[in-house]
């Protein structure tokens, strides 16, 4: 490696730094708006209702796999737990047929 570009740290001691932004650029990120449902996201509003009503995990499974996400990543892990819930509850009641039909 070139020993010219290789600074000491006593060099940046004195230096002053500039923001890369301006002091007007105030722009909101993505990430700064509050998620809908109360502000826990749809995919967790969705797993707490979905032990009301079951449906709605599936409802969720399919958000999740149309990559619903996609439009706000914070929404990722409450909708991947809606798959387990609904998975779960799919082979809990095909156990339970299994059991009373046999």
């Amino acid at each position: 490696m070139d020993q010219r570009f290789l600074k000491d740290d006593n060099q940046h001691q004195n230096e002053d730094y500039a923001s890369i932004r301006g002091v007007e650029d105030n722009h909101l990120g993505i990430y700064d708006k509050p998620l809908p449902c109360f502000g826990c996201g749809i995919g967790w509003f969705f797993l707490l209702l979905g032990f009301v009503c079951p449906l709605l995990w599936y409802y969720a499974t399919i958000l999740y796999f149309g990559k619903y996400y996609h439009k706000d990543p914070r929404e990722r892990m409450g909708l991947s737990a809606n798959v387990i819930a609904a998975l779960i509850f799919t082979v809990a009641v095909v156990i339970t047929i299994a059991v009373v039909v046999f």
